[in-house]
């Protein structure tokens, strides 16, 4: 029988008037793995610390099981500003101590890239003090993950983590043998690690088996039970209304109720994403070009980051872009939407960037835009525009969108100095929609947003009408909002991955294992050195090739961009265009050859 770890009875949390949580009785056990999800404000925070005891309850009680190890990570973290790198994680240890040991080199390589901590300027011996939240909590972070414990707490562990440092912490924490709380919006990490969910919603807790995929389908059978007895409740009141005005007769009649579940659970869920009908009207909004690149080079101060980037931003694409931190992510969206802002007359270091005339580009960054703190949320809104046109005669006022993206009527009239970090987050994302762009780059968006909020937003984005290019390390997020993945793996160029997120991380671990230097013994003074891969004629041939490759690429890339308009056009003609369809998936399947092609060659040259 597991061990009971921690114990919470009837513990109740008020602050000024509001009860965060009334009367909560929960326990964790030995082997348990709980996710804790609810929506920003609602006491996720709160019950976690709680928990942990680095907060006092006002009524009720906490206790831990005798000699209990535990680690938290909070969201503000207590290391010692003075201190380097190697004093707060590794302590005392001599080098070899520490690198002898396969689970602080499985901790500093997947949280950090590597043991020299390659994106520190002085590796271990880094002072704290000047880095930034980012880092200090990757810092904190490992100094938690190279202990033992026998419960982790764990509050916002994949926030400033890129898509490889989640995969890996997911994996990490499942071989762990360690109990585990965890709040965090990552959807697809809650279903990689955890068994249990909580749900704080109200002041309460309630409890689901199984990871956020499982939790999501008991909640909704749980609401539409909770809907059928409402329902009944109001059929009773009506049927006793009735009864007083017509009199004893009327007693005799009994409605009929047919309430299947299924049909009630997938009753309001969104129809799936209309791609052809979405790049048609997207084609008349956006015309033939959007944003087309020649031959691009992107720098970030000195740094080059793409060289020889020719792409096209065609009417109605959904773009999700992931890749190394420091890649050029975030520097290609602001190349773009500088361009945009000049109408082309503002050009990268080299080529050139086409901006289609129709072109109205949103841009959220990750930094939040500052607002008026005196204004209320609706005013804020408003001052965009009263009405917003979602296409395809979908039309909301300013205060319907409120309410969706989680601003209730009281929340309306909050003056915006008085929102949290994650209200404002949504507030900006509604600004920016109430605008009728044609074109979004969306860097980030779902920070600081909750499950709820992000689901929102998903459904408000799955039926835009227009060109997207979506950065985030949240798989969810681009799998659900986007069509296409593409990468930068730090070479300095842009791929398309057909196989989505799963093939950027084995195309990265493929990387990584090729830079590792070979396990093979090492070569004694005498032996003969080895021979170089090619030679310089093969590398010439192999660079020749290289170039052909890349005109194929174009011209594969420019013929899909055609399908999909052809397809778009043609979308009441269903024999033709599962004819273009067909010749897509050919045409895809060749682009990949194509590719693996390119990175055997681009070894070679």
């Amino acid at each position: 029988m597991a061990v009971n770890l921690v114990n919470v009875e009837q513990v109740s949390k008020v602050y000024g008037t509001r009860a965060l949580l009334d009367g909560v009785s929960l326990g964790v056990s030995e082997g348990d793995r709980i996710g804790v999800v609810g929506r920003n404000g609602d006491g996720k925070t709160t019950l976690i610390r709680m928990l942990a005891k680095l907060e006092e309850a006002d009524t009720g009680r906490v206790t831990h099981n005798g000699g209990l190890r535990l680690g938290v990570l909070t969201q503000h973290d207590s290391l010692d500003p003075k201190k380097t790198i190697r004093q707060e994680v590794i302590g005392d240890l001599a080098d070899h101590e520490w690198a002898g040991s396969a689970k602080i080199r499985d901790v500093l390589t997947g949280l950090f890239g590597g043991l020299a901590l390659p994106g520190f300027e002085h590796g271990l011996d880094t002072v704290i003090a000047p880095l930034s939240g980012g880092e200090r909590r990757r810092i904190a972070l490992a100094k938690l993950l190279i202990d033992e414990q026998d419960l982790i707490v764990l509050d916002e562990p994949t926030n400033h983590l890129d898509v490889e440092g989640i995969s890996w912490l997911a994996g990490h924490l499942r071989a762990r043998r360690s109990a585990l709380v965890c709040v965090t919006h990552d959807r697809w990490f809650l279903d990689q690690v955890c068994t249990r969910m909580w749900d704080v919603q109200r002041g309460t807790v309630h409890e689901y088996e199984g990871g956020y995929s499982d939790y999501v389908f008991a909640r909704a059978e749980r609401e539409r039970i909770a809907a059928t007895e409402e329902s009944k409740r109001q059929n009773l009141m009506r049927k006793e209304l009735a009864w007083l005005r017509r009199g004893a007769p009327a007693r005799t009649s009994k409605p009929r109720y047919r309430i299947e579940a299924a049909n009630e659970l997938i009753a309001d869920v969104p129809p799936p994403r209309d791609t052809s009908e979405l790049m048609k009207f997207a084609n008349a909004r956006l015309g033939k070009t959007v944003f087309d690149l020649e031959d691009v080079t992107v720098q970030a101060g000195p740094k080059t980051l793409l060289t020889h980037l020719t792409w096209q931003l065609g009417p109605g694409d959904r773009i999700g872009l992931v890749g190394v931190n420091g890649a050029g992510k975030t520097s290609l969206l602001r190349a773009l939407a500088e361009a945009a802002r000049t109408q082309g007359d503002e050009q990268p270091a080299a080529g050139k960037i086409v901006v289609g005339k129709t072109v109205k580009l949103a841009y959220l960054s990750q930094e939040v835009s500052e607002l008026n703190p005196n204004l209320r949320v609706l005013e804020a809104v408003q001052q965009v525009r009263d009405r917003v046109d979602l296409g395809k005669g979908r039309e909301m006022t300013a205060g319907q969108l409120c309410e969706q993206f989680g601003f209730t009527k009281e929340k309306q009239w909050t003056p915006v100095g008085d929102l949290s970090g994650g209200e404002r987050r949504r507030l900006q994302i509604l600004r920016l929609l109430m605008d009728e762009p044609n074109v979004l780059f969306l860097d980030e968006p779902t920070n600081d947003l909750d499950i709820e909020t992000l689901t929102q937003l998903e459904d408000l984005l799955d039926g835009w009408p227009g060109s997207m290019i979506v950065i985030s390390h949240d798989r969810f997020f681009i799998e659900r909002t986007t069509d296409r993945v593409m990468a930068l793996l730090g070479d300095r160029t842009l791929r398309m991955l057909p196989r989505g997120i799963d093939e950027y991380l084995e195309r990265r671990q493929r990387m990584e294992e090729e830079s590792t230097p070979s396990a093979a013994a090492p070569r004694t003074a005498t032996a003969p050195a080895a021979a170089p891969a090619v030679s310089a004629q093969e590398a010439r041939a192999a660079k020749k090739e290289l170039q052909k490759v890349e005109r194929q690429l174009d011209k594969l890339s420019t013929r899909e961009t055609a399908l999909h308009k052809q397809i778009a056009d043609n979308a009441t003609d269903f024999e033709k265009v599962a004819g273009l369809d067909a010749e897509l998936r050919e045409l895809v399947t060749e682009r990949d050859e194509l590719e693996m092609r390119w990175l055997e060659l681009a070894e070679d040259a």
